[in-house]
């Protein structure tokens, strides 16, 4: 089942009495709690039947006592485990296996295992998946990100134009969770009935219109030396807005994405291949062209290096953050 059938399920009252969410996404597992956290109890029924618990800071027999009682004054009663990937089930499996064999149908008992996916050996799994709902929220890939981008856009009554969605794709990456936040306070400032456009992102999402690490590639990719230093002398001026750690991951990511690029033998397959939206393909044509295999290879190891020196590894501890990428970049470009 997907996440949107899950909700429409919770909210018709078609519930189960466990339900495991894992995987590496937690975007769709906050989606999902927070549509039983809201929709299970009313507000006079939260004060008895509602129990949150961390998994750090509980136990197998914790949850277990709470999932055996019964309601009082309500249908169901919710035990939720936040950060489930922390619970300790070892000394409690067995019994924790037993209750998930017989699950008490008046208990609702949501087991948020986020940043990973439960290991599916496990005997407990199985028993989840028979008795319960089972749901893996997994990664999206970076070019799916513009597609999921423009489809949350349109769930919420706005319109945004390809463009903006890839350059948004390719700003926040493909933490859903980050992406949703951003696009919420996008929608604040940006009136329904006017679309939303490569400039209202710019205005809105605190991406600089010349000086940004989209920018500083587009330099690199043209291999314009003084545009680059432009922006690299604005970086320094502004660390905490454009943090080294950030642009270095950014710049690791693009170049390794042209590297994969060399090595496509089907250039009209590139963009997916890559795993880049067509949009930006012509910037990793015209970078392959600008570096060759070896000369990729060569700054994909340089990218390395710098990184590990902005983190004092191999390095005096005296260069500062800005004069390591004016001398990263002038190794890349000659």
């Amino acid at each position: 089942m997907t996440a949107t059938e899950i909700i429409k399920d919770i909210k018709a009252k078609k519930l189960k009495p466990i339900y495991l969410l894992h995987g590496d996404e937690s975007f769709y597992i906050d989606l999902i709690s927070d549509a039983i956290e809201e929709n299970l109890l009313s507000e006079a029924e939260r004060g008895f039947n509602q129990t949150i618990l961390y998994g750090k800071d509980a136990d197998a027999m914790t949850v277990l006592n709470a999932a055996k009682r019964y309601p009082m004054m309500s249908d169901y009663q919710l035990v939720m485990v936040k950060e489930a990937q922390d619970l300790k089930l070892d000394k409690a499996a067995e019994q924790f296996q037993a209750y998930c064999e017989n699950p008490l149908k008046s208990t609702i008992l949501v087991l948020c295992h986020k940043y990973g996916k439960f290991d599916k050996r496990k005997k407990v799994f199985k028993v989840i998946e028979k008795n319960g709902l089972v749901f893996e929220s997994a990664s999206i890939y970076d070019n799916k990100v513009p597609a999921w981008i423009e489809d949350f856009i349109t769930s919420r009554g706005h319109h945004i134009n390809h463009n903006a969605s890839a350059l948004l794709g390719e700003y926040l990456g493909n933490d859903l969770s980050k992406v949703a936040n951003e696009l919420e306070k996008l929608m604040l400032n940006v009136p329904k009935g006017q679309e939303i456009g490569t400039k209202e992102v710019q205005d809105n999402i605190g991406i600089s219109k010349e000086y940004n690490v989209f920018e500083l590639q587009n330099a690199l990719t043209r291999k314009d030396v003084f545009k680059a230093n432009q922006i690299v002398n604005y970086f320094e001026a502004n660390q905490k807005a454009n943090p080294m750690v950030l642009v270095m991951g950014n710049l690791a990511g693009y170049f390794t994405k042209i590297l994969k690029y060399h090595y496509v033998k089907d250039k009209s397959q590139a963009a997916r291949e890559i795993g880049v939206n067509p949009y930006f393909l012509k910037d990793y044509e015209l970078a392959a062209k600008n570096y060759p295999l070896g000369k990729t290879f060569e700054v994909v190891s340089l990218l390395r290096e710098y990184d590990l020196k902005s983190k004092g590894v191999d390095s005096t501890g005296n260069t500062e953050a800005g004069d390591l990428m004016k001398e990263l970049v002038y190794k890349i470009i000659h």
